[in-house]
């Protein structure tokens, strides 16, 4: 009989934990990498840097992903843009 109550127990139990909410992980904090090192700069003929903002499709990645601050992400964009512009980066990928 004890052995019954222990189980309804047990089985009542992992019941509870169903429906707990699971622990939310703990993401680090992006930083921007323009403001950990000041000597770099956002300059439209740098391609090498700029393609790293940049997906294969052509498309400018959002600063939730690149972890840049909002004032450079706008920078980025510019510089982008310009180097599109001069063909120094493609409006579309391949």
């Amino acid at each position: 009989m004890s052995e019954e109550v222990n189980n309804k127990e047990v089985m009542k139990d992992l019941g509870e934990e169903k429906f707990t909410k699971k622990p939310k992980r703990q993401n680090k904090k992006k930083v921007c990498m323009f403001c950990a090192d000041k000597s770099k700069k956002i300059d439209y003929k740098d391609a090498t840097t700029l393609k790293r903002f940049v997906t294969e499709k052509g498309k400018i990645v959002p600063r939730r992903q690149t972890g840049t601050c909002s004032m450079h992400q706008r920078e980025l964009t510019t510089a982008i843009k310009r180097a599109r512009n001069m063909a120094i980066l493609p409006f579309k990928g391949e």
